[in-house]
């Protein structure tokens, strides 16, 4: 059986970055797998800019950032896998995956680090109630219709939930010549970045109905009709303020979902709160050996933050392979008030990176806030800061010194302030 030092499943901005750093931290047997035919994973369909600000201090649009990534790999000289689907890892990291090549392969590895991005919630997950017709996508579905394959799906849309993925596809659409007839969102504030709001609906005078939902769909063959309902504070419709809008496409931009399922199959712990693993300092998994980075592990807000936090990663994995395991000891990180979730979920107390990065996001809007991160009833940061809304992701640094005589939990929170 094949043996690699370290495997990175999934080629995305996540994927390639961590390849590319575990080259350059001196791992050279590296492999990396990915089920399509190249590499850029959903970046290849995002054609509008915005991308690299961080990374390499300019705006490119996502095929361009991907181009940018996959050179780096491959000047590392990268071993990769193309149209290769993984069906299974195990808790001994062994990997079992399939192409046309070499049909049903097993290898054994001494590092895995999953880069597998996330997957959109569908109208079933949702339960919109009504017939099956033609016409109703995900966000991401219809993206890539238009931009990879050239088919607009529709001309009278209507877009259910203010993701990102929806706000730019709400542009997209009017610049094709379909009709946007508006975009609904659940909860009472948007769940986009603020520049997506401008851009995408207010330059475009796209309407925007907040605490309103999908409450029916009407249509044989093809989506005809849909029906809007406000909903309250406990998110039920309220009877008597339907709306009915006239289209034959709706569009379902509402959350993505970490694609854990490798993971959880070979028994590795999920982390409620995000939906993907729960990871350690150096983003190792309750696995040994298993790491977990990107939209696989957490859902971004920018593709920068999904290529350095893979970068971190791979940093982790290449520690491991060279220095083993950090058993010191352990102790949960957790959400406090208004804190949706925390990454990583755990740390070990002993030999702590110089800086410990936390990433969380807050669970609504708050105008004036501060972030604490305590141990107990000690308080060890602490940063007032301004604007926390839940669709931008927030990050923390704190250096690893200040956590080495850490017990109990420790807590990441934002206190409202009046």
């Amino acid at each position: 059986m094949r043996n690699y030092q370290a495997v990175i499943i999934g080629a995305g901005c996540a994927g390639l970055s961590a390849a590319a750093t575990l080259k350059k931290k001196g791992i050279e047997d590296i492999l990396l797998i990915e089920k399509d035919s190249e590499l850029g994973g959903i970046l290849l369909q995002c054609i509008h800019n915005g991308f690299g600000l961080q990374t390499y201090h300019e705006q490119l649009s996502g095929p361009e950032y991907a181009e940018r990534l996959a050179v780096e790999a491959r000047q590392q000289n990268v071993e990769m896998k193309f149209n290769t689907m993984v069906m299974e890892i195990t808790r001994d990291r062994h990997i079992t995956y399939v192409n046309s090549e070499e049909g049903y392969t097993t290898i054994s590895v001494d590092a895995i680090i999953l880069c597998v991005g996330c997957y959109e919630r569908s109208r079933g997950a949702l339960g919109i109630p009504g017939e099956r017709p033609a016409g109703i996508y995900t966000a991401g579905q219809a993206q890539r219709y238009l931009n990879i394959d050239g088919y607009l799906v529709g001309k009278r849309v209507f877009i259910l939930g203010s993701g990102d993925i929806g706000l730019i596809m709400a542009r997209r659409m009017t610049l094709e010549g379909a009709k946007v007839l508006g975009v609904a969102e659940l909860m009472p504030y948007s769940n986009g970045l603020p520049r997506n709001m401008k851009q995408c609906l207010e330059d475009f005078n796209i309407p925007l109905y907040l605490s309103h939902t999908v409450t029916n769909v009407y249509g044989h063959e093809r989506l005809e009709r849909i029906e809007l309902s406000e909903v309250g504070p406990d998110r039920k419709p309220i009877k008597g303020s339907e709306m009915y809008f006239d289209v034959d496409t709706l569009l379902l931009s509402c959350g993505l979902i970490p694609e854990n399922h490798l993971g959880d199959a070979c028994g590795i712990e999920m982390d409620p709160h995000i939906k993907g693993p729960r990871v350690d300092e150096n983003y190792m998994t309750s696995v040994d050996g298993i790491f977990a980075a990107g939209n696989g592990l957490h859902v971004h807000d920018l593709a920068d933050y999904v290529v350095h936090q893979a970068a971190k990663a791979a940093e982790g994995a290449a520690r491991y392979l060279t220095k083993g395991k950090n058993t010191g000891g352990e102790i949960p990180t957790i959400p406090g008030q208004n804190v949706g979730y925390v990454v990583p979920g755990t740390l070990h107390t002993s030999d702590l990176p110089a800086l410990v990065e936390f990433y969380f996001r807050v669970r609504k809007p708050i105008a004036k806030g501060t972030i604490r991160i305590r141990n107990g009833e000690n308080v060890i940061r602490s940063i007032a800061k301004e604007h926390l809304i839940p669709s931008e992701m927030e990050q923390v640094l704190i250096a690893g010194k200040q956590l080495e005589n850490a017990a109990g939990d420790i807590t990441v929170e934002v206190v409202e302030e009046n």
